[in-house]
């Protein structure tokens, strides 16, 4: 038997179950998905809550992204928000933008799962749970830099956070580019 898991846009009223999804333990409870948003000098000078407060404000103010649940309990998070929202990945030599590249598109950049529900699925539907809410906030083309573990089988779940070539394949995105043997840029058009 599979689990169903259901997923939603975050807002304001699921601030606690965000919170029981990134724990107190590990890479999540330390970044709250602002690796992508700060600058390295910010990041290194922030604390746990410092980075906790930011998404919360950030959810706040809007949507950054996408909760499962399975039988009720939080599982899983998903990022997903407009490239601007995201300066570090302008910066990064792996996905700042090349010629010919699209400017508005959206971007998934984070997973979490809660170790107890891996292997359940959580991920692929929080990755349709982004392109939904992708979808509905106006995107026409979402992009993926997913980790290629068919050529590092070495790759650490910690390291996986960037979700896999295969579940963005599975997920309808095509890959662009390969800036690195084990990173892939990967992208999906939205179409009504």
């Amino acid at each position: 038997m599979t689990d169903e898991v259901v997923t939603e846009s975050v807002d304001a009223s699921t601030w606690g179950e965000l919170q029981t999804v990134f724990g107190t333990k590990g890479d999540p409870a330390g970044c709250w998905c602002q690796w992508f948003k700060l600058s390295r000098s910010d990041w290194d000078a922030a604390t746990r809550e410092d980075t906790q407060a930011l998404l919360h404000a950030q959810v706040e103010a809007g949507s950054p992204g996408v909760i499962a649940r399975i039988d009720g309990e939080p599982v899983g998070w998903a990022a997903v928000e407009p490239f601007s929202a995201y300066p570090a990945l302008g910066r990064s030599p792996i996905t700042r933008r090349r010629e010919g590249d699209p400017e508005d598109v959206w971007a998934v950049t984070c997973f979490v799962v809660r170790l107890e529900y891996r292997k359940r699925g959580v991920a692929r539907a929080l990755l349709a749970g982004a392109l939904e809410h992708a979808w509905r906030h106006g995107a026409t083309v979402v992009e993926g830099y997913p980790v290629d573990p068919e050529v590092r089988p070495s790759l650490s779940a910690a390291e996986r956070y960037h979700g896999t070539v295969s579940l963005f394949r599975d997920g309808g995105f095509e890959e662009v580019r390969r800036p690195s043997a084990t990173r892939a840029i990967m992208r999906r058009t939205l179409t009504p």
